[in-house]
């Protein structure tokens, strides 16, 4: 229960987040608003008797909206929800964050102004008088570096102290600045344009970009072997404990819970939990040091010719994670058209689950010699680029097809360059990413382990449900480079794309679950005795690029999208696009042998 409501808006990038986390600590909540799909984040703040029920608003340029969350966020601020709006400002770029400042003071007169980041405002020589601006306003302004937590209990007061006065906000904000400039306040910070003419240049903006992706992949890829290979030691280890335990028991608990669905969810703990301990923290970082919105800008003009936005790339950027957090982050797409375009195209971005299997071949088919992990982190790093090309192509195709419409403009903020606060970014990692990532995987390839249990354990005849299975797709998977087991594996890895690979091999070998390995040299020795060549594993690779989302995904584009027709286009799109791809390479490949 709570008394008063508290809206926490401003312009994204402003620290809202970090202001709300520090209000409400643990007492916090994520939805939806109400037959929305816009997510909100709701928490309580205690103080002197009083609870008060903090509402984290989506960032927001103006209350003029363009987007859905926006057109939601002041919806809110218009209705009768608030006792009090707190409009969060950004202290080194205060020039275009008073404009929504002024614009919001005009909707509601319970109105608190927070300058947030003003720790960084002073190391950029930026000075700001919050008494002076709050004469200038009309309005209790609070200062905060909340990152720090200064400022903090200063707000809270001032949020218990809120007398809900109207503000008589007639000035305008060139006449703010001009009462300020006495107090040396400097309005840009000469040292992020000097930053930006290198990172937004035309001639190395593209090259630093592809450079700094290759970099956070091999960090990836070279700090990854030794924890999975830790993790599968520890699992065996419990696996055969476990199995000790209930050696009376039946083939229930024995093979379908412990072959199958524990080794399963261990085999997927292992792969996946590693490299997202790596590439989300760093992710992260680029994240929060204001990088990504100068991605955006460097590919908007390449986006442009695709008729794709260009906050798609934002989306891409989720999508290497996980692709079902690429999907919900296309809500900052404001047009329908174009965000159910980069819904659509998501999945032909390689999902952390998907570097697993390409780490692997490339590991065995490419990695030979010296600078083996260079060699595989540029095998990746090629295989997202093609996966980009590819998702541009279908997102024209698709903008001349099935989603005809203009194509939409909009404003761009480039963020200051902020110093990321390392223990913000791990605490976010966990709880944002690993564990809701790792979660929702383990929990849709439960089932699916003991679905391959009892496939590779019942027999019809003599023949087992998993080699007949694949027998039937194996003239079909033969014209795309593959073999049976190879496309019964991505059809039974559905759930996660982890599994694949270790299907294969359990077919391979007839174990009765999936199979671990000690070292890569043994994958290749198993593979090359089935007949896999370059031209297998390059197939396999490409399918691995392109083919249906995960369940997860589909599950989320289903919710997003509100619509079985989409959902069921964005598994269809990228297989035929995975068949059609394989079997011109199979092909090509053949004749020219």
């Amino acid at each position: 229960m709570y008394d008063k409501t508290v809206l926490l808006v401003g312009n994204p990038n402003t620290g809202k987040s970090t202001i709300f986390n520090a209000l409400t600590g643990s007492h916090q909540h994520t939805g939806n608003w109400s037959g929305k799909t816009v997510g909100n984040a709701s928490g309580i703040m205690k103080y002197r008797g009083t609870a008060y029920r903090i509402i984290d608003l989506p960032g927001i340029y103006s209350t003029n909206p363009v987007s859905e969350d926006e057109r939601q966020a002041i919806e809110c601020i218009r209705s009768d929800i608030a006792d009090i709006v707190v409009i969060v400002l950004d202290a080194t770029c205060l020039e275009r964050n008073l404009i929504l400042a002024l614009e919001i003071s005009k909707l509601s007169c319970n109105v608190i102004v927070c300058v947030n980041l003003m720790d960084e405002a002073r190391k950029k020589g930026i000075i700001v008088n919050t008494d002076k601006l709050s004469s200038l306003l009309g309005l209790p302004v609070v200062s905060a570096a909340a990152g720090r937590g200064r400022g903090i209990e200063s707000l809270r007061k001032s949020i218990h102290s809120h007398s809900g006065k109207r503000a008589d906000c007639s000035c305008s904000v060139e006449h703010i600045y001009e009462s300020c400039v006495e107090n040396n306040c400097n309005i840009f910070d000469n040292r992020d344009r000097k930053i930006d003419s290198i990172l937004t240049s035309r001639l190395w903006g593209v090259p630093v970009m592809l450079a700094l992706l290759f970099a956070l992949l091999w960090l990836t890829i070279a700090g990854t072997n030794y924890p999975s290979a830790y993790l599968s030691s520890v699992f065996s280890h419990i696996e055969d404990k476990l199995m000790l335990i209930f050696a009376d028991s039946g083939f229930v608990v024995k093979g379908v819970l412990i072959e199958g669905v524990f080794r399963t969810l261990c085999w997927v703990v292992a792969v996946m939990l590693p490299p997202m301990a790596i590439f989300f923290p760093l992710f992260t970082f680029l994240e929060d040091l204001g990088y990504l919105p100068r991605i955006a800008f460097n590919a908007d003009k390449l986006f442009k010719r695709a008729n794709a936005h260009s906050k798609m790339v934002l989306s891409m950027c989720m999508g290497l994670g996980c692709n079902a957090v690429g999907v919900v982050s296309a809500r900052i797409i404001e047009s329908k058209k174009e965000r159910l375009i980069a819904i659509l195209t998501n999945c032909f971005i390689p999902c952390n689950g998907r570097f697993s299997g390409l780490i692997m071949l490339a590991s065995v088919f490419i990695a030979g010699g010296a600078f083996g992990s260079v060699k595989i982190a540029f095998t990746v790093t090629l295989a997202i680029l093609g996966g980009i090309v590819i998702s541009l192509l279908v997102s024209y195709i698709l903008s001349i097809t099935l989603l005809k419409g203009e194509q939409s403009s909009f404003i761009l903020e480039l963020p200051p360059y902020r110093r990321p606060h390392f223990r913000s970014i791990a605490e976010r990692s966990i709880r944002e990413r690993i564990l809701k990532v790792l979660g929702r995987a383990a929990a849709v390839s439960a089932p699916a382990g003991a679905v391959i249990w009892l496939m590779q354990n019942i027999s019809v005849g003599s023949v087992s449900l998993m080699d007949y299975t694949a027998g039937f797709l194996e003239p079909f998977a033969s014209l795309m480079g593959l073999d049976g087991y190879i496309l019964l594996a991505f059809l039974l890895g559905m759930p996660a794309n982890e599994i694949v690979l270790p299907i294969v091999i359990m077919c391979y070998t007839r174990s009765s679950g999936l199979v671990e390995f000690d070292n890569i040299s043994e994958l290749g020795i198993i593979l090359r005795a089935h007949g896999w060549s370059y031209i297998t594993a390059l197939c396999t690779m490409i399918f691995s690029l392109n083919h249906f989302p995960c369940a997860t995904t589909l599950l989320t584009i289903k919710k997003e999208t509100g619509s079985l027709k989409w959902t069921a286009l964005s598994a269809l799109i990228p297989t035929a696009a995975g068949i059609a791809l394989c079997m011109a390479v199979n092909f090509t490949f053949k004749l020219l042998a």
